[in-house]
């Protein structure tokens, strides 16, 4: 077994202990969570819509979609979804979201590394978001694999947190006023680091961990762009879940980029 695929076999591990009770105390139960993605699906999709542009009809391949609150309400909006994550208890919650929504998602069980040998030139969109990048300790084959799976013309769309938030500054204080931030990290340390799995503030106190690699701005774009990628928009965001806190902080990134041919 190679460095990758052990990486990619703990955190799998990792990602199946536990995670559809976990989805359940976050969003409530499939039908509940899915009651309010009806009403309003594009507020599910925040600004990533933004960048995903029409989706009526496009073949979108969310990657890593974990608990299918991204992949229905595109399939809500005639979107064509599939979503590859390698969680049994997240494909459990995202396809009964999906029937309880009335729609249909497609759902493989899969490590998204293998895809690239099971089809090429499918799909219109491929997107990833929010806590992806790093689960890989190389980039390259992810976004190569990203390029495969791409029509030509194809759209791809990463989101995720900023490096300056996850490796360089640390903030506390509640209020803006009291808001204090400090450069506590390293931005160039590549070492793979340890932490809880994402849901484990919604899980039970003994959470598994996962193996991270944080990567830098620059790592990220070169990786796309050293895959054959056109990067065709670099957008940096502030925190965008509150007026005022840390809005001179980069929070998170999209990274936009098209296959040509």
């Amino acid at each position: 077994m190679t460095d990758n695929e052990h990486h990619s076999e703990k955190n799998k591990q990792a990602w199946n202990e536990e995670s559809y009770q976990a989805w359940i105390k976050r969003f409530g139960t499939p039908e509940e969570a899915a009651s309010r993605i009806v009403k309003k699906p594009e507020q599910m999709l925040s600004t990533l819509l933004v960048h995903l542009g029409p989706v009526t009809n496009k073949r979108i391949l969310n990657l890593m979609g974990s608990n299918g609150t991204k992949a229905v309400p595109l399939a809500i909006l005639g979107a064509d979804v599939t979503v590859v994550d390698f969680s049994e208890g997240n494909r459990r919650y995202a396809l009964e979201l999906a029937e309880a929504a009335s729609v249909n998602i497609n759902y493989q069980l899969d490590d998204v590394l293998n895809l690239s040998a099971k089809g090429e030139n499918l799909y219109d969109i491929v997107f990833a978001e929010m806590g992806i990048l790093h689960y890989f300790d190389d980039l390259l084959p992810f976004f190569k694999m990203i390029r495969s799976m791409l029509k030509p013309e194809g759209k791809c769309i990463i989101r995720d947190f900023h490096p300056v938030s996850t490796k360089l500054i640390t903030s506390r204080g509640s209020t803006a006023k009291v808001r204090k931030h400090k450069v506590t990290g390293n931005y160039f340390d590549t070492e793979l680091k340890q932490q809880e799995v994402a849901f484990s503030k919604y899980g039970e106190e003994q959470a598994p961990v996962v193996l991270l690699r944080q990567w830098t701005l620059g790592e990220i774009v070169t990786s796309a762009a050293q895959s054959g990628l056109a990067i065709t928009k670099l957008v940096e965001e502030p925190n965008l879940s509150s007026d005022t806190f840390d809005k001179g902080i980069p929070k998170t990134f999209v990274l936009e980029a098209r296959r040509l041919t």
